[in-house]
């Protein structure tokens, strides 16, 4: 059918394959366009769909596979579309992360092994060029530094291992040891000779390069490395494209690699720390006083305040901000803070949320985490728009988050978040702190916030706190 198609256009099968390549390309950049709002975020995933639908269903024209291999194919395509559809439906908003780690991870290990099986058909052949060469060497090197970096960044944020930084003596020798291994084995592959067994080391070596790299990272850093990753994995993708002469792979991984690129560069500003400094300062070691029971943290006393008293102080406040964080995310609060939100407006309180870049785990997580619970977008207020707005605030409602409201990110140069733009939540007149207990954050810093005489802590599962003041409101 499709080949009747094309014959009776005009166009020759080939240039029907690189015409519909091209409009599965356009479909991806319209997608991308569309992501970059919330609004058009579910229109933008609709229209990606059709994008790979395209490219799919062109593949295998333009292949011209056996009957065999168009089973496998087909197995193939179904396999990942229950495995996509299982692992999105039932995945957690706060283990969204994890997920986009681990298929970020697949794409990367799936780029390289296409590239190692493409240098293994055609050294066979005796047919490859220098470009061809280079292109499979950084396709094998790139795509397995991330897959194995997710896999690490998947088992840390998944608390499979510690999300701490885990390091050793002599680390980055061994490490700049590997990257001198890697180099030696390209320009080997490249300019010298050609060999399968080298290509084998090399995509093992490159492996054991992607554990290292991740190791050393906490877990507050996770959100960058997992964006860099992204990155790689588009680049990879990108090389693998050239490799098999396909357009399409080259255009989708380009724009991946570009927006991954990207999106790491702004998370890093958001968190007020140059790339180099996520990947080789190791912030996130167990700090002194981490973990410290509810009430005091070294001997320093809290204010902690009761549902009640909370409640009727809000309820008579004028405007309320809510600082959204990855508590709310844990406890699935998201409802009440809705239901919470809707008493105080009903009593004429203004009210706004606040949202940090990186806020929870991954950019955007707290806007669709929100966005769930029917917020209207309106009151989603990003940090620039709202940080002026705090001193007029009677109270902020902090929700489980920390690092993003810290003070010592301004004025403690030692603390591992300095420079950090953080929500200027200590300029409220009323400073309500939700927490389980007085542990520190991802950074694994204090907060001196807890400890502002404008302060009360409201300690307690988000979900249980907020549904005692929804009532406390009501009752006011």
């Amino acid at each position: 059918m499709s080949s009747y198609i094309v014959a009776t256009s005009g166009l020759t099968q080939s240039e029907g394959v690189h015409l519909a390549y091209l409009v599965a390309a356009v479909l991806f950049i319209l997608g991308l366009k569309q992501l970059s709002s919330p609004k058009g975020a579910r229109k933008g995933n609709t229209t990606a769909a059709v994008g790979m639908i395209i490219a799919l269903i062109t593949g295998l024209i333009g292949l011209h596979p056996s009957s065999g291999r168009v089973i496998l194919m087909v197995i193939g395509v179904v396999v990942g579309l229950l495995v996509g559809t299982l692992s999105a439906r039932k995945v957690k908003m706060t283990a969204m992360p994890q997920m986009v780690a681990a298929f970020n991870g697949v794409g990367g290990g799936a780029a390289a092994l296409v590239s190692v099986e493409e240098y293994m058909r055609l050294v066979a052949h005796s047919s490859q060029g220098v470009v061809f060469v280079i292109t499979v060497v950084f396709s094998v090197v790139v795509g397995s530094i991330s897959f194995a970096g997710s896999v690490i960044a998947f088992t840390k944020l998944q608390e499979l291992m510690t999300g701490r930084p885990v390091t050793y003596p002599g680390q980055q020798a061994v490490n700049g040891i590997v990257v001198v291994a890697i180099l030696a084995i390209g320009v080997y592959l490249v300019g010298f000779g050609t060999s399968v067994a080298l290509v084998v080391v090399l995509l093992a070596i490159a492996l054991f390069l992607g554990v290292a790299f991740v190791l050393p990272i906490g877990g507050a850093d996770m959100p960058v490395v997992i964006s860099m990753l992204n990155a790689f994995t588009g680049l990879a993708v990108a090389a693998t494209g050239f490799v098999l002469g396909n357009t399409v792979l080259i255009v989708g991984g380009t724009l991946v690699g570009a927006s991954g690129t990207l999106l790491t560069k702004m998370m890093g500003d958001s968190m007020g720390r140059s790339l180099g400094n996520v990947l080789f300062a190791a912030v996130g070691k167990a700090a002194p006083g981490g973990g410290a029971a509810a009430g005091s943290v070294e001997g320093r006393s809290v204010r902690s305040g009761t549902p009640d008293d909370i409640g009727v102080m809000l309820a008579y406040s004028q405007k309320v901000i809510i600082v959204p964080g990855y508590g709310l995310a844990v406890a699935q609060a998201q409802h009440v803070a809705k239901e919470l939100a809707s008493a105080l407006e009903k009593r004429g309180v203004d009210v706004a949320y606040a949202i940090h870049p990186v806020a929870g785990r991954m950019p955007g997580h707290m806007n669709v985490l929100l966005a769930e619970a029917d917020v209207p977008y309106e009151q989603l207020k990003e940090m620039d728009e709202i940080n002026d707005q705090f001193k007029l605030a009677d109270a902020v409602l902090i929700v489980g988050a920390n690092d993003v409201v810290n003070p010592s990110a301004r004025s403690d140069s030692s603390s591992p978040i300095f420079g950090m733009p953080i929500l200027n939540a200590d300029e409220a007149k009323n400073i309500i702190f939700m927490k389980r207990s007085m542990r520190p954050g991802f950074a694994g810093v204090d907060n001196e916030l807890m400890f502002d005489p404008k302060t009360i802590m409201l300690f307690g599962d988000a979900k249980d706190s907020l549904t005692k003041l929804v009532a406390s409101v009501k009752a006011a």
